[in-house]
């Protein structure tokens, strides 16, 4: 079986430490309209008798805000974390129910970057829910290197550099296997939807590099490279599944204080700690995770949506160049398929021993060696 998509695998050195120039004048803009224009907020939806999908709903996070609004709109959110999930989903309860709002949230642990685990979710879902789904938000995703230091790609188990790996190809991984009940809930007059959360650094994504990746290794171009793969998937996704009554929408959530920075410098304690002290002065100049939540909390439920396109501040926006090769996004799509039938369905010996909240590592050398 053809192996899939796998860009920057190579381990040239990068082009130049932390983040590139235009990068910092993307950000300076952001802190600019953020200071001087209002963001935009969805309009609150009846969701009663909708099931939804929240993916990467760590509290602090953009993911946390979206579960909890569609929650206090009358939907059933399933939620999911790579750890800590029962505390997640307690949180969110305690907090619905303090507020006046319907608690019925539940959930379950996902790590997207492992196979196994994504199978074991979606086993869980059609054994446990076992209920058309409405509504799946791809929220869940990684930005690991903020600084742009590593010099070499970080791996997964089965030998992916590790954005490439997580924002891509999990998230196709889960939508691919849930696509059935996707298609048991759409209708002509109320289609299923399925929402992508991607970034303007899509952007720095090439289309070459998804097949024939020849640019040195930087974290931030395969992090945009991941999310250009999902606009492909997006748009793919609307050109194959409209007719079957799903919908697909992808965006980007604007610029965010969340705790993904802190994630990202994981690797760096001491700008950890100095973020941390001033965590406090980005919610002058960023987006709260509830204001960032708002685009693709519209993108979910704004009635009569039509999908099939890239939205930024609850509103249509205008995509990457890239992205409108369709050539590109069927070959994408095929060869995401290839590899996503060849995965195992049911759960190997190892994983069955592994508590189901535990957080996974990384790749070892020799599965990286042996799939590069």
């Amino acid at each position: 079986m053809q192996r899939p998509v796998n860009p920057t695998l190579s381990h040239c050195k990068p082009e130049g430490n932390g983040m590139p120039m235009n990068d910092v004048r993307i950000a300076i803009t952001s802190v600019l309209r953020r200071i001087f224009s209002k963001p935009p907020m969805a309009t609150p939806v009846d969701l009663h008798h909708k099931t939804v999908i929240v993916t990467g709903t760590s509290p602090g996070s953009i993911g946390y805000e979206t579960a909890k609004t569609l929650a206090a709109w009358g939907a059933r959110v399933i939620v999911t974390t790579r750890s800590k999930t029962d505390a997640c989903v307690q949180q969110l309860r305690a907090e619905l129910q303090a507020d006046g709002f319907p608690c019925a949230v539940e959930g379950h642990p996902l790590d997207l970057t492992h196979a196994e685990s994504v199978e074991t979710f979606v086993r869980w879902y059609h054994n446990s829910i076992d209920a058309p789904l409405h509504i799946l938000l791809n929220n869940a995703g990684v930005h690991s290197d903020i600084l742009g230091s590593w010099t070499e790609p970080h791996l997964s188990d089965d030998g992916f550099e590790i954005h490439w790996r997580t924002n891509y190809m999990g998230a196709m991984h889960l939508t691919h296997r849930l696509l059935d009940r996707l298609q048991q809930a759409g209708t002509p007059m109320e289609p299923a939807r399925v929402v992508f959360v991607a970034s303007h650094l899509h952007q720095k994504g090439l289309n070459s590099e998804l097949f024939h990746p020849s640019r040195p290794y930087s974290s931030w171009l395969i992090y945009g490279q991941s999310k250009l793969g999902l606009v492909h998937g997006a748009f793919e996704l609307q050109r194959r599944y409209a007719a079957h009554n799903v919908q697909s929408y992808v965006l980007h959530p604007g610029s965010i204080a969340t705790n993904i920075a802190i994630k990202g410098l994981e690797t760096n304690k001491r700008m950890q700690k100095l973020l941390q002290i001033v965590n406090p002065l980005q919610m002058l100049f960023m987006l709260s995770p509830l204001q960032g939540a708002q685009t693709q909390i519209y993108c979910a439920t704004q009635p009569g949506l039509q999908g099939g396109r890239y939205f930024d501040r609850c509103a249509v926006a205008t995509a990457s160049p890239e992205a409108d090769n369709r050539v590109v996004a069927q070959r994408l799509w095929e060869e995401t398929q290839q590899w996503i039938d060849g995965l195992p369905t049911q759960p190997s010996a190892q994983h069955l021993a592994t508590p189901p909240s535990a957080t996974h590592s990384g790749a070892t050398s020799q599965t990286a060696a042996g799939t590069a």
